[in-house]
């Protein structure tokens, strides 16, 4: 075959590939209504997160990452969202994470930690090196990765232009990593996984002292400023504070001033019972809201929904029943006090008292933990006046006495949701001042309900006297 006959069919498989790409493009518009499809290059970066299981918040966290997913896709990011999932997470989870919130999902074997018999290892941070294979994705160029208790105030692309490893500095002389950029390297990934086996020190045996570990010149490297142009910087370097404000800051001034780089991402280090999703975290911390809005304008909260409407039908349930059946006494008898009896009587003091503390408690931790605050909390109210009635109807206690620590919390959650403080010292000082005017009602409260408690104790309609028949219809018993 020579050179011309050569071009010949070369000029045809051209001419062929140009009718198959023209024929793809007109059926894509076609699909799309008959507009212009543009096709979108692989993203070369990602933000990637992790999950695993073996914790008590495995469900609260994996709600967590699904509205952190969601809240980039809002912000239009140009990156891919990526979960890094032990092959123990639920099927049912991962398919949500690909199908509904469109991201995609590396499931990996859990890495061995040889920290955990350390004196001072806590336990929920076992599986926490599984952070380490941020390092494998060599697919991408750069990679941002979060711990799913970050809220994006807006977004932060920009991260993607800096070095081989950057990272904020929120303690003075140790940086966080619940947000990090980092170069993906094999090499990398392979020498951590050697110095994990080494038994590298590691003061907290969890991923943050690990990687401030392997990292321990970062505090002398320059401040990240991300080039006009584009480009990508080699190295390493600081991130601004700007990019992990922590939430302790914004509860000194109700404000958020960081004057280091764009005030673009929010982290939640503190008590794990406070995170941001927890329904009670609001209005004892003001930030828990934003969190929660953020979820209702992307997840929702359909989920939720069924356990709300059954304990809402239960509480209305008990409302009712406990008013129809309140003894109804048409005078009161009082008897005189018996030995044989005391016992009794203490016993269901006892009983009564804890039949109202016990109202207050059990509704907060059976509301689902995830609910958004607003109707969580007053869900609780409902649920704690309605466990109250009971105690109220069965022993004949007066009603205001035994829901002043009802009134009590309604007025304390007015109190911490006040919008307008000037900042965190005056509410603080609101809150201590309102917790001082109400405690000496609390304890006429308790003294009133203890001293109606003791007379309905000694009514005829409790104890019949022995011997003697039961008494008439209009006096019931307890039931």
């Amino acid at each position: 075959m020579d050179g011309k006959e050569r071009r010949k069919i070369a000029d045809l498989v051209r001419t062929l590939l140009l009718i198959l790409a023209a024929t793809a493009t007109y059926e894509a518009r076609e699909a799309f209504g008959g507009e212009d499809v543009a096709v979108r290059a692989p993203n070369k970066n990602a933000y990637a997160t992790m999950m695993y299981m073996g914790t008590p918040r495995d469900y609260e966290f994996y709600v967590a990452i699904r509205v952190l997913l969601r809240s980039l896709a809002a912000l239009d990011v140009q990156a891919d969202r990526l979960v890094i999932a032990s092959l123990d997470v639920p099927l049912r989870w991962v398919r949500a994470l690909e199908q509904e919130d469109g991201a995609k999902v590396l499931r990996v074997q859990n890495l061995n930690n040889p920290y955990q018999d350390q004196s001072n290892f806590d336990r929920r941070f076992k599986l926490t090196l599984n952070k380490l294979y941020a390092w494998s994705l060599v697919d991408y160029d750069r990679v941002v990765m979060l711990d799913a208790d970050n809220l994006f105030l807006q977004k932060s692309d920009e991260l993607f232009q800096c070095g081989q490893f950057c990272a904020v500095f929120i303690n003075p002389c140790i940086f966080h990593t619940g947000l990090f950029v980092l170069q993906p390297s094999m090499e990398v990934f392979n020498d951590m996984k050697k110095e994990l086996k080494r038994g590298r020190e590691n003061p907290d045996g969890a991923d943050q002292g690990f990687i401030c570990g392997y990292y321990p010149d970062l505090l002398d490297r320059p401040m990240f400023h991300p080039p006009p142009n584009g480009t990508k910087l080699d190295g390493t370097f600081r991130l601004p504070l700007g990019y992990q404000m922590d939430a302790t800051y914004y509860y000194l001034r109700l404000r958020w001033s960081v004057p280091c780089g764009p005030n673009s991402v929010i982290t939640f280090p503190g008590a794990p019972w406070l995170k941001p999703w927890y329904w009670w975290s609001w209005p004892v911390l003001p930030l828990g809201i934003s969190w929660h809005e953020q979820r209702r304008q992307t997840l929702g909260y359909v989920e939720e929904i069924p356990a709300v409407l059954i304990q809402f039908a239960t509480y209305l349930g008990i409302i009712v029943m406990t008013r129809l059946a309140r003894p109804n006494f048409s005078k009161l008898c009082y008897r005189r006090s018996e030995n044989h009896i005391s016992l009794i009587q203490a016993g269901l003091k006892v009983i009564a008292v804890w039949s109202i503390v016990a109202s207050y408690i059990v509704p907060f931790f059976i509301i689902p933990h995830t609910l958004h605050p607003l109707p969580a909390w007053t869900l609780y109210l409902f649920g704690s006046f309605a466990l109250c009635s009971i105690a109220i109807n069965a022993f004949l206690l007066p009603m205001v006495p035994v829901l002043v620590p009802w009134f009590g919390i309604f007025g304390s959650l007015l109190v911490m949701a006040f919008p307008w403080y000037s900042d965190g010292v005056v509410r603080a000082l609101a809150i201590f001042g309102y917790a001082f005017c109400a405690a000496p009602f609390v304890w006429i409260a308790i003294v009133k309900v203890m001293a109606s408690l003791q007379v309905s104790l000694e009514r005829e309609a409790f104890f019949p006297r022995l011997g003697e028949s039961s008494p008439p219809p209009g006096f019931n018993k307890l039931y």
